[in-house]
Formats: C-alpha cells, sequence, structure tokens
C-alpha cells in the first residue's frame, strides 16, 4: 500500500500469478458473473412490460401467467448461477490461498535461526493465518463481485438510457453526492485497515508469547500486570474494528438516503407528467415507474457494495503485501550448496574459524580443530564459552563469516542442506516434542521408519519399559511440547530419535544436564549405545559424562584453551582440572 493509501496494483499483480494455475475455474466464475450481470437487470424490465400489457392495459390473465413462468424461470436461473458464481469464486479463493501458505511455509522453514531469533512467532503466525485469510477475499469477495457489480451498473444505466433518457438523467441527479461518499469512505476504511493490521499482529504476538510462557508468568504472580497489559492491546484491537465500523454505519445509510431520493425524484416526475398533457400516455408511464424502481435499486446497491468490496480488495492486497515482505526476503534464506554424495565417515575440520550472532561481536575466535571419524569429542567451558555455537555452524543453523569447515575434502557450505542434516542427529538439552503420539514424535513422520525399528530402538536405549507402562504405549498423546512427560522421559524419547535415523554424526547438547539420577543412568546407557562407531560430539556441563571422551575440549571466551583426554588435562593443571576440582568438591 503506498503513502498515498491507493492499490498498490505491482501487489495485486503478483497475487494474480497464482490464478494462472485456476484458470478454467477463474473463467467459469467469470463467465456466470457475466451472465448475472446482464439477466438481473433485464428481469425489471420484463415485470414492466407485464404490469403495461397484462395488467393496465390488456387483463390477459393467461398471458400474465405465461410471463410470470417465465418469471421465475429467470429467478431460478439467476439463483443457479448465484450459487455456481459464489462456490467456484470461493473455490478458487481457497485454492490460491492454499499455494501461497504453502510457499511461505516452505520459504519459512529454510531460513536460518537468526531469522527467528529477531522475529515474535505471533509475527509470524499472523502472517501464516490471518493474512493470507484476508487475502482469499480478493478472490471471493473482491475481485470477480467487483467486476460483476461494474457490469450490473452498465447493464442498468444502458437499459435506463434506452427506455426514458429523461428520466434517467433525473434519477442520477444523487450519483455525484454518493460518489463523494463513497471516496470518503475509502478512505476512512484504508485508514481502518491499516491499524487493524497492526492491532492484529499484536494480539497475537502478545498471547502467542505470554501462553507459552504461562509457567513464567504465575511462578512470578505477574498475572494481574500481564492481564492489564493484555487489556490495553484488546482495547486497541476493539478501537480499530470500531472505526471501521463506524464507517459502515455513516455510509449505508446516506446511501439508502440518496437512493429514497432518486426514487422521490423520480415518482414526482411521474406525477407532473400525470398532470399534465400526456395523460394518454398513463399506461407507459406505469411501466416506467414500476421499472425504474426497480432499477435504481439495482443501481445504488451495486454502489454501495462496490465501495465495500473495493475496500475488501484492498485490505486483501494490504495483507499480501505483508506475506510477501517474508516471500522478498532472500538474505536470511540458507544457500543450499549441490554436494549429495558426501561421505561422512571422514574427519571434521575447523580452520581459522570466527562467528558472531550479530556484526563482529565475535562469539567463536580463531577455532582450528580436528574432530577425527569414529571419534567422540566433548566441549567444556562456561556458559557463553561457545560450545553451542560451533554445534550451530555444523548443522548450518547459522552461517560462519570467516574460515572454513571442512567434512574430508568437502567444503561444509558446499553440501545440500538436506544431505547435510540427514547425516547429523542432534540431541538437544530442551527436548521439543509436538502435540502427537510417542511413535510419531519418534519418527517425525517419517514412512520409511517401523513401528518394529522403533521399538527394537527403544530397547537398545533402555525406553521401552517405561514408554510400555503408557496408557496406550506408543500411540500415548504426550501433549503440547510433551508436557506430560518428565524431563528424562522426553530426553530418552530424544535419545529414540537419534537412533532411529541412524546419523553419521551425533551430537549431544547437555543431554544430562537437568536430569534426575535415576533417568541420568537411563541416558548415560543411551550415550553409550548411540555414540558406538560414529563420530560423536557431546557438550557437557557434568564432567562425569564426558571422562571417557577420546578429546576433551576446553573453551573460554570463545576461544579454544586446552585439547587432550581426561588424564592428560588434569596432569596439566589447567582450565579442566580447576573445573573437575569445582564440580568434585561440590558433591563432596
Amino acid at each position: 500500500m503506498s503513502e498515498q493509501g491507493k492499490l498498490d496494483f505491482k501487489v495485486f499483480k503478483r497475487l494474480i500469478v497464482f490464478v494462472k494455475s485456476y484458470k478454467r475455474i477463474l473463467w467459469f466464475s467469470l463467465l456466470c458473473t457475466i451472465a448475472l450481470s446482464i439477466l438481473s437487470p433485464v428481469r425489471p424490465m420484463v415485470i414492466g412490460n407485464m404490469v403495461n400489457k397484462y395488467i393496465v392495459a390488456d387483463q390477459n390473465s393467461n398471458a400474465l401467467f405465461n410471463w410470470t413462468m417465465i418469471l421465475l424461470a429467470m429467478l431460478a436461473m439467476e439463483g443457479v448461477l448465484q450459487f455456481l458464481n459464489s462456490y467456484f469464486s470461493n473455490l478458487l479463493a481457497q485454492s490460491v490461498i492454499r499455494d501461497i501458505r504453502k510457499r511461505l511455509f516452505e520459504h519459512i522453514s529454510a531460513f536460518r535461526m537468526k531469522y527467528f531469533d529477531k522475529t515474535p512467532i505471533g509475527n509470524l503466525v499472523t502472517r501464516l493465518v490471518s493474512d493470507i485469510e484476508a487475502i482469499s477475499e480478493v478472490f471471493s469477495s473482491g475481485l470477480i463481485d467487483i467486476l460483476g457489480d461494474i457490469l450490473a451498473l452498465v447493464a442498468v444505466l444502458v437499459l435506463m438510457t434506452v427506455t426514458n433518457w429523461k428520466l434517467s438523467l433525473l434519477t442520477l441527479i444523487p450519483i455525484p453526492l454518493l460518489l463523494i461518499a463513497t471516496k470518503i469512505f475509502a478512505k476512512a476504511m484504508r485508514n481502518s485497515f491499516q491499524q487493524e493490521r497492526l492491532q492484529v499482529t499484536r494480539l497475537n504476538t502478545f498471547v502467542q508469547e505470554h501462553i507459552t510462557g504461562m509457567s513464567i508468568v504465575q511462578l512470578f504472580n505477574r498475572e494481574r500486570q500481564e492481564q492489564q497489559t493484555f487489556e490495553g492491546i484488546n482495547n486497541d484491537h476493539k478501537q480499530a474494528q470500531i472505526n471501521a465500523v463506524w464507517a459502515f454505519s455513516i455510509f449505508f445509510p446516506v446511501v439508502e438516503i440518496l437512493s429514497s431520493l432518486s426514487i422521490a425524484l423520480m415518482l414526482v416526475w411521474g406525477a407532473f407528467q400525470f398532470m399534465g398533457e400526456n395523460q394518454t400516455n398513463g399506461a407507459q408511464m406505469y411501466q416506467d415507474i414500476f421499472q425504474f424502481t426497480l432499477w435504481v435499486n439495482m443501481l445504488f446497491r451495486p454502489i454501495r457494495q462496490l465501495a465495500d468490496k473495493f475496500n475488501i480488495l484492498q485490505r486483501g492486497v494490504v495483507r499480501a503485501e505483508r506475506v510477501f515482505e517474508v516471500l522478498d526476503m532472500q538474505e536470511d534464506v540458507q544457500t543450499a550448496g549441490k554436494e549429495q554424495a558426501v561421505d561422512f565417515n571422514q574427519d571434521i575440520q575447523f580452520k581459522s574459524i570466527f562467528f558472531a550472532y550479530q556484526d563482529e561481536n565475535w562469539v567463536l575466535k580463531d577455532i582450528n580443530l580436528t574432530i577425527n571419524r569414529g571419534t567422540t569429542v566433548a566441549f567444556v567451558g562456561a556458559t557463553g564459552a561457545g560450545k553451542t555455537s560451533i554445534v550451530n555452524l555444523l548443522g548450518r543453523f547459522y552461517e560462519y563469516q570467516r574460515g572454513e569447515v571442512y567434512v574430508g575434502d568437502t567444503d561444509l557450505k558446499n553440501i545440500e542442506l538436506n544431505h547435510l542434516r540427514k547425516n547429523i542427529a542432534i540431541v538437544l538439552q530442551d527436548v521439543f516434542l509436538f502435540s502427537d503420539t510417542v511413535l510419531n514424535n519418534i519418527t517425525l513422520g517419517d514412512p520409511d521408519i517401523t513401528r518394529e525399528q522403533v521399538i527394537a530402538a527403544s530397547k537398545a536405549v533402555g525406553a521401552h519399559e517405561f514408554i510400555s507402562k503408557l496408557p496406550n504405549g506408543y500411540d500415548y498423546e504426550v501433549g503440547e511440547r510433551g508436557g506430560v512427560l518428565s524431563v528424562g522421559q522426553r530426553q530418552l524419547l530424544a535419545f529414540i530419535r537419534a537412533y532411529v535415523y541412524n546419523p553419521h554424526i551425533l551430537i549431544l547438547d547437555e543431554a544430562t544436564s537437568s536430569v534426575d539420577n535415576e533417568s541420568e543412568e537411563l541416558i548415560q546407557l543411551a550415550t553409550e549405545k548411540l555414540t558406538k562407531g560414529r563420530t560423536s560430539i557431546v557438550i557437557a556441563h557434568r564432567l562425569s559424562t564426558i571422562q571417557n571422551a577420546d578429546t576433551i575440549v576446553v573453551m573460554e571466551k570463545g576461544q579454544i584453551v586446552e585439547k587432550g583426554n581426561h588424564t592428560h588435562l588434569i596432569e596439566i593443571d589447567g582450565y579442566y582440572k580447576r573445573l573437575y576440582d569445582i564440580q568434585f568438591a561440590e558433591k563432596k
């Protein structure tokens, strides 16, 4: 939408491109619209002719009955055409927004993690749901209906002019006032739509964040304060809607008044005609007044609806502009790479890696490291040392600014993303589970992974017993984010998920930091099963879990300060030894 508030035709043209796949539906809907635009204005002419010939003049009941049947057939045909027009225009709209929503979700799925770090989830939900739903109205209630209203206006004006041009001019006197009122109404609606879209986004963002974080709100007794904030946002949303209602409540009575004025002028003119020298043409006057009364209603109704439909069209284009803003974001899309035949059973090398989440505030500085194939490498260090950042770079959730990472002889950035991530499995500290069954949360809907494979993996990591005790076992619904399971149980499901995907590279990001001792023993068993025979990277807070690692890398402020096995690092009495002493002193 431009600063002047006019319809953005560039955005509109981009929307029309999505219709190309549904040309037949579009043309059929247009055909029904054109037929309706011709058939409806002809009906008053038929009625006027019936009044003149078979009621006022001839009073031929048989002919009147026959024409009544014809009129009923015309009404039935209009009903059928209206049904077909409504059905196919909505079919077109839903087909188009399905394609746009699919493309938008696919595009968002390709974004780097930094986009999600800076973008509220509620904002994206608004784009994918509310904004795209508003776009559907462009086709179901906007574009085709506007064309139909314009054609109906033209047909009515032509018939009125051909029938009695003087009476036509008289009935059109209020039209300039209606056009002025329509322009004012359209401007008011543009402003209200812009406010509405802003408030919908604010409301969605607030609700999404606070329902997700309700435990924090309740824990810190913030219910009253957050309720007050919500009431403020909700009131702003209500006011945006009221502004639109206010414009409608003013405009529609104005249209009705002007429509009544047009009919009043016509009736006054008819009365003077009867009082003058044209009394002999009384039958014709009856017919004209009868026809024009119906035509005036048909004339003002499309004009009134045009203003409404044009604003629906504008609102859809405004929302489409917001959707296209996201679709046009290319700087956040990851470069996919092309290599799809990489052997991941090779050494991984980090060469002079520098990485920052923002500008040049380096989180990793000059990282040089070789992870030998088939070995277990553990990263330890204080919070913020850069351990998780290395994992994020290896999975290409973020892109490093300087240096190179190689898998064998292949640059990591040249590997096709799907191929890369198919060969890497990550078990995070904060396990995310979907509102689905245990089985589907393990397989993530992959049809190639059978129930038998899942059960075998569960037994291998020691989780089969607890899953079997759940109601419905592997078909148990875990609730949103797995809320009905304990932290340890969710971690075990994440281990099974990694196990069944059989990755070449396994990453465990502080997978035991938040579990109890009993769960930790099971997870230790699962870790041994998972790491055996594959390249494994473990980020650990508890040093007791990584003492058997082939290599331990100690990080401090984004740099590698020590590396070696447990025995070697204890002997050199450095950073690792101090961390080790602190943890085991706490246990004592």
